[in-house]
């Protein structure tokens, strides 16, 4: 074991867990590891907003762990460690860093978020040694790593989740659970360390320690630490000079503390060996004139203000930070995102994917003579839409480029493919495009800008769909019939509904959901329940052979009485209207429900910290009366309209989805 030939070396001398946990310190003894307990008393008051990624917070809280036990040892316990080790383990999912729940209801939050779904776990570990010398002085030489690994839940009902909670395992957990007790039961699978979940990185730990003591040279000064660096061919990054108050959240716990300035020297080391570790060296006297950082130098970490307050980076720091590349990378997509969006949207209008379906491998000359257009137009068309990955061009034997659909192309963009999405691609190009051209109004105004985009006022977005002329209706209808489409096998199998004998679709346009569902469940019959001038347009959108399984019934949820069923269908509904008709639709749905009776919502869940998904964010900026909200929230407005969440499946599709039971 790796472990092995490092213990001897730390025989007789004084190492220090600077953490309480239960778990950690029986990992350690486990492997020989001889130790003290002595609790780290910072407060893990970080601002998570102020970190890149989720890991660093970890590391950086670690860090603030160790050092302050190997600070306030020498002066509270008179002596000092020769080295510390401090831990700080995190639950990340979608950017969002869960930490142990401070209440039931934080718990139930934290394991709503992560039921059906695979997220992160970091552990941030660092490792102080503390080199003692004259005149009471102290050096420390830090060393911090991380660890990941991802972990997938299981779907987890709703008496599932309370009788974990009420089990009280949650409380003092990262993430409100505990792997290795009760906790493991909500897990599908683990990929990486397991006891990084736990806690603690052991594997990890025990490589670090094996390449501090056994490949590389001891060092207790700096220029020692980077001659060792350098022999062993890693880059070396200078850092800033600053004191240890100006870590960020840095909190001195007793006037004994001191302030001490810190170099920071990072290796990166190969992934053969640890992946991505730092090294610290920390003087606790310096002198006053190594406190004056080099003009090169910057700080990757936000400072403390005068007032202990803390602050972004100055503008100099940043100067000297190189711009990622990547960021270059993704900046430009997202300034040419609209020109690849309107070149689907018009290949797909003169029906590009139709005519290459129909005669695939044609030449530019031979497409451009079926869709109409001039040859010069068709080949930059065309060779925008291989760049997409929408078409794909090969070099017939006379060396003429010929073109054929992709595999995206053959399953969603011709408009005769069973999971097409050529009608909503069209409604976007036709309404969203226009409504999107006058988004600075909008974001001025904090308005729909119907009347600057069509000439006219809208009130209700489905008044003007359904009621201006019967080509607007139908365009609205094929963009819904297409959603519906694809989204509808994934909605109706997300859970088992077999147990329900009647459903009701409410504002299930042409039906196309309510199709999906009777696939899935043979014993299932629904009705479709929408405005008069919708019902009198689906018989353009029944399949060949009509299931008598679905029927439409016409009608407004707002005011009218709805149609008897076990459970009740709301797909893409909510997001539409504003909160005063949001209401008026549940509570209709509760009085038409009994006890027991389900009401399956699908719509795009947004992330509690609105990091995504990026479709539903987008969409807001439309400036619609309704608007987008988390799962989180929908379970909310279900609860108080009487309904209990039984489960959440965030689906691969166009729409997630959730099912909720009458109480």
């Amino acid at each position: 074991m790796v472990l092995n030939s490092v213990i001897s070396k730390l025989s007789g001398k004084l190492v220090v867990l600077a953490s309480a946990s239960p778990r950690r310190l029986e990992i350690l003894r486990n492997v020989g590891l001889q130790f003290e307990v002595i609790p780290s008393w910072f407060k893990e008051t970080l601002d998570k907003r102020l970190f890149k990624a989720p890991y660093e917070y970890a590391v950086q809280t670690a860090k603030h762990k160790a050092l302050e036990v190997a600070r306030r040892m020498p002066v509270k316990h008179l002596k000092t460690p020769d080295m510390v080790i401090a831990a700080d383990t995190i639950v990340t999912i979608n950017g969002l860093i869960l930490e142990k729940p401070v209440d039931k209801d934080d718990a139930y939050r934290m394991l709503s978020l992560l039921s059906g779904k695979e997220h992160s776990v970091f552990t941030g570990v660092a490792i102080v040694f503390c080199h003692e010398k004259d005149r009471e002085e102290v050096d420390y030489q830090i060393v911090d790593f991380y660890e990941e690994t991802k972990v997938k839940f299981a779907d987890l009902s709703e008496d599932m989740l309370w009788e974990y909670i009420n089990s009280g395992e949650p409380m003092d957990k990262a993430g409100g659970y505990g792997i290795q007790a009760l906790g493991g039961m909500l897990v599908e699978y683990v990929h990486g360390d397991f006891f990084n979940v736990v806690g603690f990185p052991l594997n990890h730990f025990c490589k670090q320690l094996d390449l501090i003591y056994n490949h590389s040279p001891s060092s207790s000064s700096q220029e020692n630490a980077s001659a060792s660096l350098s022999h062993d061919r890693t880059q070396i990054t200078s850092v800033s000079t600053q004191s240890s108050s100006s870590l960020p959240g840095q909190t001195n716990h007793s006037p004994e503390s001191s302030a001490s300035p810190i170099h920071n020297v990072k290796r990166k080391l190969s992934e053969e060996e640890v992946g991505e570790s730092s090294w610290t060296l920390a003087n606790s006297r310096l002198k006053q004139s190594d406190n004056q950082p080099s003009e090169k130098q910057h700080s990757p970490l936000p400072l403390l203000s005068s007032r202990g307050q803390q602050t972004e980076p100055s503008v100099m720091d940043r100067e000297h930070c190189e711009p990622k590349k990547e960021d270059l990378q993704r900046l430009t997509e997202l300034m040419d995102g609209f020109k690849a969006s309107k070149a689907l949207f018009i290949a797909s209008k003169m029906h590009m994917f139709d005519v290459l379906h129909s005669r695939p491998g044609l030449d530019a000359v031979q497409v451009a003579q079926e869709i109409k257009a001039s040859v010069k137009g068709t080949v930059t068309l065309l060779e925008a839409c291989v760049s997409l990955g929408l078409l794909k061009c090969k070099e017939r034997m006379d060396q003429k480029a010929v073109y054929q659909n992709s595999d995206m192309a053959f399953h969603f963009l011709r408009s005769d493919a069973p999971l097409s999405l050529h009608g909503f691609i069209q409604h976007i190009n036709d309404t969203t495009w226009p409504l999107f051209s006058h988004l600075d109004s909008a974001v001025h105004e904090g308005t729909n800008q119907h009347d600057k985009a069509f000439g006219k006022k809208c009130n209700s977005l489905f008044q003007d769909a359904y009621y201006n002329n019967q080509e607007v209706k139908l365009r609205f209808m094929r963009a819904m019939h297409s959603i519906a489409k694809v989204a509808g096998n994934a909605v109706a199998t997300a859970f088992d509904l077999s147990r329900y004998n009647t459903a009701c679709d409410l504002g299930g346009c042409t039906g196309a959901m309510a199709y999906e569902f009777t696939k899935a469940y043979p014993g299932l019959s629904v009705t479709v329940f929408d405005l008069p001038a919708v019902v009198e347009m689906s018989d353009h959108f029944c399949p060949p052979h009509t299931d008598n399984r679905v029927s439409f019934v016409a009608g407004d949820f707002f005011k009218d009485k709805l149609p008897t069923a076990d459970l009740y269908i709301l797909a893409s509904i909510l997001h539409d209207w504003p909160d005063d008709k949001v209401d008026i639709l549940l509570s209709n749905v509760a009085q038409a429900c009994t006890p027991g009776c389900g009401v399956l919502l699908s719509e795009i869940f947004l992330d509690e910290d609105r990091s995504g998904p990026r479709r539903g964010l987008l969409q807001a900026l439309s400036m619609s009366e309704g608007k987008q909200r988390s799962a989180a929230e929908y379970s909310r407005l279900m609860k108080s309209h009487g309904f209990t969440t039984a489960h959440i499946k965030h689906t691969d599709s166009l729409l997630d989805t959730m099912l909720c039971i009458r109480v």
